[in-house]
């Protein structure tokens, strides 16, 4: 199936799939939204998306957690199952030529295959995305936990925006997912890390004394959703990847702050970031399950907001995993793995564990014994640069058996030999050793077979 071209596709598209749960009682977005996400979340049995009808406070209808699943994961990106992310991404890079990960994605960002997928932008935005007077009050934006906001304001966060940002010249185009409070009618407060996308451009337009534009959009494509979440090299824009791996050019209008804007998304606000100006961020519950202390960041003053007459906006509750951003991270480890196995072609397969969401660790299975050289070079690659704890195990061990590899490593591993303690990371050599003479015990396959054959004359059900 095709990806989802815009938000009110995907829904549609869950409702079908019987993916989706329309609440239809008024519901306060000052965390009682939260706690029904999390619930919800975090229960399988009830574990779907969210639309809140009637959200107090707003004209304007919520959604959440239209990411947590891996089902929901390949509804939105047209897969039947998320893991053949890894084997689209293969078949774009087995096009391109470089050796290892990154020489072959700086050939794919200079290839025609990477033009041709490159977004085309129209002079005006559509007429269903109407101006409004700007009070982003009207938005229906939760406060996700008590000491969300503390102590400087409310706690009215966006957690699934779309942030538009460029270089001075507007040649580099950045669409991140960051944090953005809302600090009054017409001021934001938005927290990228210095290293992103968007702080590289924010420390070109600080030394020329200029406000940023910034334009932030809410409800965009599903697609554009997932390439934003990812740590993509800087030569790689959103826009175009969404492009390449939708099949056709992402169609974006040009805003009045110059910047483009996705023409499907559900509201887009354009505004100008001021350096000089510093607002509190306020403290916010992020994917760790702990609070992010409140820190000075630059205002943004917010000059237009368009909105669609029932615009749906979306976000996303974080916290203690497993939540939905777990399965977004799931995402990038299905297109991490394609690029791994460039670097290290003995890899076969990865498992980021959601209690470690996004940075805290990674388990990887790989075919030959290679110890704890492997791990060096593992650890020297860019995607792993911020990795906690790190583990290889053999081949015939699924890294996502987080039991299996748990019992490898009380049994297998020797403490001395086989852990490296480097600064913040831990890496662990759970693999067959040579030294290791003990043989796993295997069921004999002939009465295994025997048994499923007569599982049902024991009395057992399926």
């Amino acid at each position: 199936m095709d990806a989802c071209h815009n938000l009110r596709e995907f829904l549609a598209r869950l409702r079908v799939e019987g993916e989706l749960h329309s609440v239809a009682a008024t519901v306060d977005p000052l965390m009682e939204m939260a706690v029904i996400t999390e619930r919800v979340c975090k229960d399988p049995l009830l574990n779907r998306g969210l639309l809140f009808e009637s959200v107090a406070g707003s004209p304007y209808r919520g959604a959440t957690n239209l990411f947590g699943s891996q089902r929901r994961m390949g509804l939105a990106l047209g897969l039947e199952r998320l893991s053949d992310l890894t084997r689209c991404f293969d078949e774009i890079l087995a096009g391109v030529e470089g050796r290892g990960s990154l020489a072959r994605l700086a050939t794919l960002a200079a290839s025609r295959t990477w033009s041709e997928a490159a977004p085309e932008i129209a002079p005006v935005p559509p007429g269903e995305l109407r101006e409004r007077r700007i009070d982003l009050g009207v938005l229906p934006l939760p406060k996700s936990a008590p000491e969300d906001g503390a102590p400087e304001h409310a706690g009215r966060f966006m957690t699934l925006p779309l942030v538009i940002t460029s270089d001075r010249s507007g040649g580099s185009l950045n669409c991140g997912m960051y944090r953005v409070a809302t600090l009054g009618e017409e001021r934001l407060a938005i927290s990228w890390g210095a290293s992103s996308g968007a702080g590289r451009h924010a420390l070109l337009w600080r030394r020329g004394l200029k406000p940023m534009p910034v334009t932030i959009a809410l409800g965009g494509p599903p697609l554009l959703t997932f390439a934003a979440s990812l740590p993509l090299p800087e030569e790689l824009d959103e826009f175009t990847f969404t492009g390449l791996l939708g099949g056709s050019p992402l169609p974006l209008y040009r805003c009045a702050n110059g910047l483009p804007a996705p023409m499907a998304a559900e509201a887009v606000i354009e505004g100008y970031l001021y350096p000089e100006e510093l607002s509190a961020s306020g403290a916010f519950a992020n994917h760790s399950g702990y609070y992010t202390p409140s820190t000075a960041i630059p205002t943004l003053r917010v000059t237009s907001l368009r909105l669609r007459d029932d615009a749906v906006i979306p976000s996303t509750v974080v916290g203690r995993p497993p939540m939905e951003d777990c399965w977004l991270a799931a995402g990038w480890e299905r297109i991490l793995l394609s690029l791994l196995k460039l670097d290290l072609p003995e890899v076969v397969e990865i498992h980021h564990p959601f209690a470690g969401i996004f940075h805290g660790g990674a388990i990887i299975s790989v075919r030959e014994e290679r110890g704890r050289n492997l791990l060096r070079r593992i650890s020297a690659l860019p995607w792993f640069s911020r990795c906690r704890l790190l583990v290889l195990v053999d081949g015939e061990q699924d890294p996502a058996d987080e039991a299996g590899v748990c019992w490898r490593i009380m049994n297998n591993v020797s403490w001395e030999d086989d852990l490296v303690v480097e600064g913040n990371t831990l890496r662990v050599d759970a693999t067959r050793k040579s030294r290791e003479r003990r043989r796993p015990v295997v069921p004999d396959p002939g009465v295994a077979a025997l048994v499923a054959s007569r599982w049902r004359e024991y009395g057992f059900t399926d």
